[in-house]
């Protein structure tokens, strides 16, 4: 069997300001997903959220890009829109961008990830196993830094070194700024590192779209690299993305994948996209209502059975008591990075500020600057 992992999120609405979805919104989205099963479009679902935005995890056979699929999400985040407008909350429909997209609604506001293979359970991949990881108040380029050293770096993924992971993977890293398609470039770990570190540095401008095996060629990561502004023109809410990664045997065990987050490292982000702020790893469903709308990110884990469905239940990898130290860590950074307020690297270049009245506030003053005539010499007594 071919079978596609989906994972669509949106941020349709939230109570007291960008918190959480209501419980009505998520009822609204489970609802069509419980439909979408008993009509055989989907064989499975699981609907969560972090902070803000819903998530929608799928397996199915459509393929990845199916319309059926995306149309179904589209309708899904339209039923939660209605609710959250109904009841007053902050957001209704705001990553909804597009009034009705007939097909594919990547790059109409909601972030999709997806990735198939060939579901067997045998040969290379006798058992199934993936995570997806759900950020929010942060861009798609948050997933940078901990991907390239579970993917490339033995420090981190001693797996790297053993004969199923020896030759390493391939990079497919997208120009996020590109709005008139994708544009990608393809760079091999570890032939290629260097290269793919020169990139990878950029988080607002370069952001890594899949991740291949070079020993067996299936896809072990998909994230969704797209830009809410670059794609709406205007600040709408952060990228809050979403990636489907695939552990164990031919590929990084868990422990390998997360702990690079227990770096808490700094990305673009927080209050109104504007600034540089820690990471800090939550446990699935986790409400924006720390100080500074800290970026924060989910990481949930299943396995799949022989016909595609999920298994009884789901590892929820970041509600351990041992992240409590990295959460610990992640305040602290945020702390001393907000002590220097709107100052130098504590906020994102004019370039990357993604709050549409920042730019319009310096593009006025820009309007007054005036050349200074040139002050002629004193004449000499």
């Amino acid at each position: 069997m071919r079978l596609t992992l989906s994972v669509i999120k949106a941020d349709v609405g939230s109570i007291g300001g960008h918190t959480k979805p209501s419980s009505r919104m998520m009822a609204a989205v489970e609802g069509e997903v419980a439909k979408a099963i008993c009509n055989n479009l989907l064989i499975d679902g699981f609907v969560c959220h972090t902070g803000d935005d819903i998530a929608i995890i799928m397996t199915h056979t459509r393929g990845e890009g199916s319309s059926e699929i995306h149309q179904f999400a589209w309708k899904a985040f339209l039923a939660a829109t209605s609710v959250a407008k109904t009841s007053g909350l902050y957001g209704a429909g705001q990553d909804l961008l597009a009034d009705a997209p007939s097909g594919n609604i990547r790059g109409a506001g909601p972030g999709v990830a997806e990735l198939s293979f060939d579901h067997s359970l045998s040969g290379a991949r006798p058992a199934e196993s993936f995570m997806v990881f759900a950020a929010d108040k942060c861009g798609p380029g948050a997933y940078n830094l901990p991907l390239y050293l579970a993917f490339a770096d033995p420090m981190y993924c001693a797996g790297l070194m053993l004969p199923p992971m020896i030759k390493g993977f391939r990079f497919h890293v997208i120009d996020m700024d590109h709005t008139a398609g994708d544009s990608v470039i393809e760079l091999d770990a570890p032939a290629d590192n260097y290269h793919i570190a020169a990139l990878l540095r950029d988080n607002e401008r370069f952001g890594i779209d899949r991740i291949v095996s070079q020993t067996y060629g299936e896809v072990a990561v998909a994230v969704s690299a797209q830009r809410l502004h670059a794609i709406a023109g205007k600040y709408t809410g952060k990228d809050d993305p979403v990636a489907i990664i695939r552990n164990q045997g031919i590929f990084p065990a868990p422990e390998e994948i997360i702990s690079p987050f227990a770096k808490a490292h700094f990305v673009g982000g927080d209050a109104r996209g504007s600034h540089v702020m820690p990471l800090m790893p939550v446990p699935l469903n986790t409400p924006v209502t720390g100080m500074y709308c800290l970026p924060i990110v989910s990481c949930t884990g299943f396995s799949i059975d022989k016909e595609g469905r999920f298994s009884e239940s789901y590892t929820d990898f970041f509600d351990n008591p041992a992240w409590d130290e990295v959460r610990r860590r992640a305040q602290s950074k945020a702390i001393e990075m907000r002590s220097q307020g709107w100052s130098g690297a504590a906020m994102l270049p004019y370039s990357e500020l993604e709050y549409g009245g920042f730019r319009d506030t310096v593009s006025a003053l820009l309007k007054r600057f005036r050349l200074r005539e040139e002050r002629k010499p004193e004449a000499a007594e």
